[in-house]
């Protein structure tokens, strides 16, 4: 498979690297894996609370992203206070598996790979 780069002047974009600027940030693995363990779908504060170090501004820009791409759906309840719930798509349960065999990779070889 070739993988085509920004500069490449044979292609306008790259899908591989556009699903990869739109997944590889420091949240949405996180939040994906987090809205697959344990009981769905989750409120906001719930995702927050087992995510642990997330800033209200980072998981809000995430899960807006996430929804965007149609990874998660956003289900709003006409109540009072709003009650907002999140749940991972057919598209986002899909992209799973592949977000588990890297989180195998990283963690069989953390060691090897140098932090910067």
């Amino acid at each position: 498979m070739k993988v085509f780069f920004k500069n490449d002047s044979s292609v306008d974009f790259c899908p591989v690297r556009d699903v990869f600027d739109r997944i590889g940030d420091k949240w949405t693995v996180l939040v994906m894996i987090t809205l697959d363990q344990g009981e769905s779908p989750l409120r906001y504060h719930e995702l927050q609370e087992r995510i642990g170090d997330v800033s209200q501004k980072m998981l809000t820009a995430t899960l807006k992203r996430l929804q965007e791409d149609g990874l998660i759906s956003r289900q709003l309840y006409p109540e009072i206070p709003p009650r907002v719930e999140y749940t991972l798509t057919a598209r986002g349960e899909s992209l799973l598996p592949h977000l588990y065999r890297l989180a195998e990779w990283a963690s069989e070889h953390m060691r090897d790979v140098k932090k910067v």
